[in-house]
């Protein structure tokens, strides 16, 4: 299945926009925390983050998921590729293991220091809600373009499941960074398979053996599996700490700031 550049742009700015606004009214007629900054700011800063790393992908659009998907089919490049699997299960496959492959990167975000420099203004900012989903450094958004196109170079993956693996991802990371209040009931039973806000939350925690755990983004059952599931702050979601103990004096919420955050010498 082929998709012209155009429909994919317009398909996931679409699904985006909308799902963005979704998730912003949903957590203010449901809120689980008070924020402790002004929404203006951040919104503006966090906003432009992506806005920023966008067209900064633009420039590198031939290393983008999609582009390094139809070229692995044009060229038979990829373990899919090499063997015959029904549609169905391969779509499955390489949805898991795209994800798996996410979850690896984020905890290489967190172990590697000069990743790690990058990936902290991400986790700099003293609120969460659904904008924290769009707060990435451009130049980490970059690296995690290349790494992803990579991966996908390696798997051979079908165009259709690129575009609804990077349409979930997108998806779940807004639903997960959201201020959302969902029954309890209700984010047991989810989080047995996605990761819900409240499971998210904690990987924000201004503690490091809570900030270095529940790295997923989509599916629950990484960390589960790999050892680095927290089932809740030790301070409890209302009171918790979020951000970095380092910048609590700092202001995230400025764009110049968080841009030059990972280039300057002060430690965490």
């Amino acid at each position: 299945m082929e998709f012209s550049g155009n429909f994919e742009v317009w398909l996931r700015g679409g699904l985006f926009l909308g799902l963005l606004c979704l998730f912003l009214l949903a957590e203010s007629l449901f809120p689980r925390r008070r924020k402790t900054l002004k929404i203006s700011g951040r919104w503006v800063t966090n906003m432009s983050m992506t806005v920023i790393s966008n067209l900064c992908v633009r420039l590198i659009e031939p290393l983008t998921a999609m582009a390094a998907a139809a070229f692995a089919i044009k060229a038979g490049w990829g373990v899919l590729n090499q063997f015959s699997f029904h549609p169905a299960a391969e779509f499955l496959i390489a949805v898991i293991l795209l994800d798996l492959a996410i979850y690896v990167q984020h905890v290489a975000t967190h172990k590697i220091p000069l990743l790690w420099r990058l990936h902290k203004v991400h986790h700099s900012d003293r609120d969460i809600d659904t904008t924290t989903a769009l707060r990435f450094h451009p130049v980490e958004i970059i690296l995690s373009m290349i790494y992803k196109s990579g991966i996908i170079l390696l798997l051979g993956p079908a165009l259709l499941a690129v575009l609804i693996f990077e349409i979930v991802l997108n998806g779940c990371a807004m639903f997960n960074h959201s201020n959302l209040k969902l029954p309890l009931g209700l984010d047991r039973f989810l989080r047995l398979f996605i990761v819900t806000p409240d499971m998210h939350r904690v990987h924000h925690s201004v503690h490091d053996n809570e900030t270095n755990s529940n790295y997923g983004f989509s599916l629950s059952l990484w960390d589960r599996l790999f050892g680095t599931y927290i089932t809740r702050p030790k301070d409890g979601h209302v009171d918790m700490g979020i951000g970095l103990q380092a910048y609590q004096s700092d202001n995230p919420a400025r764009l110049a700031w968080s841009l030059w955050l990972p280039f300057k010498q002060k430690t965490d």
